[in-house]
C-alpha cells in the first residue's frame, strides 16, 4: 500500500505517519514509499489507540506549558486591573492572552461566551487568579455602596440650592411584613380620594401615586403623595430608596398577626432614615385581631404608641371594609403639619429628584419616573443625570396616563424622552445642566446591556463544593419594570439554605424572546415572566423544546412558588427508629450473603423487613436486613423480647454465636423548608 495512500484513510500527513510509526513499534522507515499489506492492516487496527496517546500526551504537554506560564506569572507577580464589566476581548487583551484561549477556560468553568459579550468582575476576577494573576479593582469601579453614597451625596448637593422655600406636598411611604396588606391600604386610600372624578380610576403603573384630603384643621384640599410600591419595599433595596424620598411613612402591622422580621426591619430602615412615621393596625375586623398584643411587641421593637404615652400615633384600621381609613388620613395630615418646616422645597429652581421607576417601552423607548423633589420640570428641559445629558423631556404622564406640562415638588411624573433608561436610585439633578455632558449612548447600552446579561446565582457560590452540596432551582427572569425585577432578585436572595438555592441563569426586561429560551434549555430550568409574556414565535419554540414558562402578576405569589419548588428539591429526611435487639446463640446455615441463625430477643422486639446492625464486642462490623422470621417453627412477622426465633439475615458481614443483632427500621418524610 502507499504510504500516501495509507496516510489519507488514517487522516494524517504522510510524513507526520512516517515519523509516528517507528515510536510505537512498526519498522518503517522515514523515508518509505509503499508499506506491506499486512503490516498497513495492523497500522489500521491500531491506530485508534495510538492517536489517542498522541493527543493525550500534546494535552498533556500543553497543559503543563499552561501550569508552567501560571507558576510563572505568580512567581514574577503579575497583576492586572478589572472593571465592574468588560468583554471577554477587552479581558483578554488585559491578560494579554489569546481571546480563543480565555474563552476556553470560561468554557471550562461552565460560561459559554463569545469575545464580544460581557463578564463580571467577580467571574474576571476569579478566571485571572486561575491564570496566575493578582487582581485589582480597576480604580473608578466604584463598589454598589460607594454608588449609592455618590447618589445621596448628589442629592444633598442638588436639594442644598432650596433658596425661597414653599409648602410642598408630603411624600410617604407604605412599609411593613408581608400579607399585613399593604397593597390593600393603597388601594383603598386611593379609592378614598374625595374628588369623585379620581375615585376608583384605573391607573398607570408609574411607582407613584397622589391623593387629595381634606385637612382636618383648616378644611383645605391637600395632595399626599404615597410611593406605590407593594411588592417592592417589602425587601431592603427599594425600602431604603423609599426611605431616601419620602417625607413620612406608614408602617403597616397586623392585628392578628403582629410584629415579624420585616416589620422589625421596616422600623429600623424609618428610624434610621429619620422618618415620622404612624403605625396602621391593620385587620381589626378578623377575630384572631388583639390590638394590646401587638402594642405590647411593637413597644419592645422601640415603637412605643400615642395611647401608652409614647409618640407614636397607631391607628387601628381595616384597609378590607375601609374602616378608620379617614382617621388615618387626617393623622397623616396632621403628622405633616407638625413636620412643615422640613416638607418644604423651591419651585422655582431647576428640576432636581429621584428615578423610583424605570422599563424599556417597545413603542416609545426607554422612560422612567421621576419623583420631583425641588425645582419644576417642563416639557423641552434635558434630563440630567450622574453629570450625563440623558435626552430632553418630549412629554409627561401622570399616574392616570394624562398629560402633564409641568412637575412641582413631589410630583411623580412618567418622562418619555430619554434615549438610554437611568436606574432607579439615579438623580436627576437639571440644576448641573450647564456642565453636564452628552452621554455616549453606545458605551452607555454596552454597560447596561453587560450588566443584565450578568448570571446571579443566589445563595450559590461558584465553587464545585457549593456546587456538590446544593440542588438548584435554575430560572431566567424576565420583567416589565426595573424596580420589579430588582425587587425579585432581591427577595430570592433572602431564601437562604444549606442544601437548596436559587440559580438565576438570565434576567432582563420586555419580553420572554428566543434568546431567554437557549439560556435555560441546557440548564434543565424555568422560564418566569412577571408582568410579561413570551412572543408567539417563542411560546411555539418552548412547546417543542418541552421548557416550562410561568407567568406572574403578584411578587409574593412567585416567591412562593419558589419556595414550593425548593421544598420538592430538598432531600427527604431518613429517620432510623431502634426497635430492640438480639443475641446470637446458634448458626444453622452460611450461604452466600445470607446467615440462618438463632437468637434470644433481649430488647423490644424483632420485625421481618427491618434493618441489623451486626456488633461484635460492641464495635459495628456492618449491616444487613432481616428477610425471613420463624417462632416455633412457624413464619412470623415480629418476635417480642424475652422470645427466642430462628432468622434469616441477608449480609456480607459473617455472623458468629454470641454477637449482638441491633434491629432498627428506616423511615422517609417530608422535611419543612425553613429559611
Amino acid at each position: 500500500m502507499n504510504v500516501t495512500e495509507l496516510a489519507r484513510r488514517l487522516r494524517v500527513r504522510p510524513q507526520q505517519l512516517l515519523e509516528i510509526l517507528p515510536e510505537y513499534g512498526f519498522d518503517v522507515g522515514k523515508k518509505a514509499v509503499k508499506i506491506d499489506d499486512k503490516v498497513a492492516n495492523q497500522i489500521m487496527r491500531s491506530w485508534n489507540s495510538i492517536r489517542k496517546e498522541i493527543e493525550d500526551k500534546r494535552r498533556k504537554e500543553i497543559e503543563d506549558k499552561k501550569r508552567e506560564e501560571t507558576e510563572l506569572r505568580k512567581e514574577s507577580g503579575l497583576s492586572v486591573a478589572l472593571p465592574d464589566v468588560m468583554t471577554v476581548k477587552d479581558f483578554s487583551d488585559r491578560l494579554n492572552l489569546p481571546v480563543t484561549q480565555v474563552i476556553v477556560e470560561l468554557m471550562k468553568n461552565g460560561i459559554l461566551a463569545n469575545q464580544n459579550q460581557n463578564i463580571d468582575y467577580d467571574t474576571a476576577g476569579i478566571m485571572a487568579e486561575e491564570l496566575g494573576f493578582s487582581v485589582q479593582k480597576e480604580e473608578g469601579g466604584k463598589a454598589d455602596e460607594e454608588k449609592e453614597k455618590e447618589r445621596e451625596e448628589s442629592l444633598e448637593k442638588a436639594l442644598a440650592q432650596n433658596k425661597n422655600k414653599e409648602p410642598r406636598p408630603p411624600v410617604v411611604v407604605v412599609m411593613g411584613h408581608v400579607d399585613h396588606g399593604k397593597t390593600k391600604l393603597l388601594d383603598t386610600i386611593r379609592e378614598a380620594n374625595i374628588i369623585s372624578g379620581e375615585s376608583g380610576g384605573i391607573t398607570q403603573h408609574i411607582g407613584a401615586y397622589q391623593t387629595i384630603w381634606k385637612d382636618p384643621k383648616t378644611k383645605e384640599q391637600k395632595p399626599i403623595t404615597f410611593i406605590d410600591t407593594p411588592g417592592h419595599e417589602a425587601f431592603t433595596i427599594m425600602r431604603s430608596r423609599g426611605a431616601q424620598v419620602a417625607d413620612l411613612a406608614i408602617l403597616v402591622v397586623a392585628a392578628d398577626d403582629g410584629v415579624k422580621p420585616q416589620t422589625k426591619e421596616a422600623i429600623q430602615i424609618i428610624k434610621a432614615a429619620g422618618l415620622p412615621f404612624i403605625v396602621a393596625l391593620n385587620k381589626i375586623d378578623k377575630e384572631a385581631a388583639d390590638l394590646d398584643r401587638v402594642k405590647t411587641e411593637l413597644s419592645q421593637n422601640g415603637v412605643n404608641p400615642e395611647d401608652w404615652g409614647g409618640e407614636t400615633p397607631v391607628v387601628p384600621i381595616s384597609a378590607l371594609t375601609n374602616l378608620n381609613i379617614d382617621k388615618l388620613l387626617d393623622i397623616l395630615l396632621l403628622t405633616a403639619d407638625v413636620n412643615a418646616d422640613k416638607i418644604q422645597a423651591d419651585p422655582h429652581i431647576p428640576a432636581v429628584g429621584t428615578i423610583i421607576e424605570s422599563n424599556l417601552n417597545k413603542n416609545i423607548g426607554a422612560v422612567a419616573t421621576v419623583l420631583i423633589q425641588a425645582g419644576t420640570l417642563k416639557i423641552g428641559d434635558p434630563l440630567v443625570i450622574n453629570g450625563e445629558i440623558y435626552g430632553k423631556v418630549r412629554a409627561m404622564k401622570d399616574y392616570k396616563g394624562d398629560d402633564l406640562f409641568e412637575a412641582l415638588p413631589s410630583t411623580p411624573a412618567q418622562i418619555i424622552g430619554f434615549k438610554v433608561s437611568p436606574v432607579i436610585g439615579d438623580v436627576l439633578d437639571n440644576t448641573s445642566a450647564e456642565s453636564a455632558t452628552r452621554i455616549d449612548i453606545k458605551q452607555k447600552k454596552n454597560e447596561q446591556t453587560g450588566a443584565q446579561q450578568q448570571s446571579v446565582a443566589t445563595n450559590s457560590s461558584g465553587d464545585d463544593e457549593d456546587k456538590k452540596q446544593k440542588n438548584s432551582l435554575n430560572i431566567v427572569i424576565k420583567a416589565d419594570m426595573l424596580g420589579s425585577l430588582e425587587a425579585i432578585i432581591a427577595s430570592l436572595e433572602k431564601i437562604n439554605h444549606e442544601e437548596v438555592g436559587v440559580k438565576i441563569v438570565g434576567k432582563g426586561l420586555g419580553n420572554i424572546n428566543e434568546s431567554d429560551v437557549a439560556k435555560i434549555e441546557a440548564k434543565d430550568g424555568t422560564i418566569i415572566g412577571f408582568h410579561v409574556k413570551a412572543t408567539p414565535s417563542t411560546e411555539e419554540l418552548m412547546r417543542e423544546k418541552g421548557i416550562k414558562f410561568l407567568h406572574f402578576e403578584i411578587i409574593y405569589d412567585l416567591i412562593d412558588w419558589v419556595k414550593d419548588q425548593l421544598q420538592f428539591l430538598l432531600e427527604k429526611e431518613k429517620v432510623v427508629t431502634e426497635i430492640g435487639k438480639l443475641q446470637v446463640k446458634a448458626i444453622f446455615r452460611e450461604e452466600k450473603h445470607t446467615a440462618t441463625i438463632g437468637g434470644l430477643v433481649v430488647d423490644g422486639k424483632i420485625k421481618k423487613g427491618a434493618r441489623v446492625r451486626i456488633l461484635k464486642d460492641d464495635k459495628i462490623q456492618g449491616y444487613g436486613e432481616i428477610t425471613g422470621l420463624q417462632s416455633g417453627k412457624q413464619d412470623v412477622k415480629m418476635v417480642p423480647a424475652g422470645s427466642e426465633c430462628g432468622l434469616r439475615v441477608q449480609t456480607k458481614i459473617k455472623i458468629e454465636k454470641d454477637d449482638i443483632l441491633e434491629i432498627f427500621v428506616e423511615s422517609i418524610k417530608d422535611r419543612e423548608l425553613e429559611f
